[in-house]
């Protein structure tokens, strides 16, 4: 259980690092573009780091649950305002992940908080190691129009 636990603050610890690190290490790795002035990083977990989670835990009951398939991945999506370095917390975005030219379901990225930091996220279904193509919409309240971005994404190997 502590290992659960160890691997999920790593986990989140890594996600913020890679919100705020700068563009230089996520042009890097792929894990960042920048639409209409806003930053958007993405990030991948495995959904069997939470399955030791209780019921009642934040972890073991976001999003309607932890899928029980070990197929399952976690996307998480961050937000800034390129000119100003805020994090965005009022968006709705849509993201589907695609292997090939099979689309996967449109889901909706949930709100979550990380240490207060505003973040998205949602599991998706990702069977084989890819590759994939991540897709994003975002909607921001009070702003028109829509912000798509894509990213390519590869499972690492276990």
């Amino acid at each position: 259980m502590q290992r659960i636990h160890r691997v999920v603050a790593e986990y989140i610890l890594a996600a913020l690092l890679a919100a705020t690190a700068g563009t230089v290490w996520a042009s890097d790795t792929g894990q960042l573009q920048v639409v209409q002035g806003v930053e958007i990083y993405f990030g991948m977990l495995p959904s069997e780091i939470f399955h030791g989670h209780p019921k009642e835990h934040p972890e073991g009951t976001m999003h309607g649950g932890v899928p029980a398939t070990d197929n399952s991945y976690h996307l998480l999506v961050a937000l800034f305002d390129r000119a100003t370095g805020k994090r965005i917390g009022d968006a709705e975005i849509t993201a589907w992940v695609s292997e090939g030219t099979k689309p996967g379901p449109h889901k909706k990225l949930e709100p979550m908080l990380m240490e207060g930091a505003a973040s998205y996220g949602n599991f998706f279904s990702m069977p084989s190691s890819g590759p994939y193509r991540i897709h994003v919409q975002i909607h921001r309240l009070g702003i028109p129009g829509v912000i798509e971005a894509e990213f390519d994404y590869l499972r690492a190997r276990a």
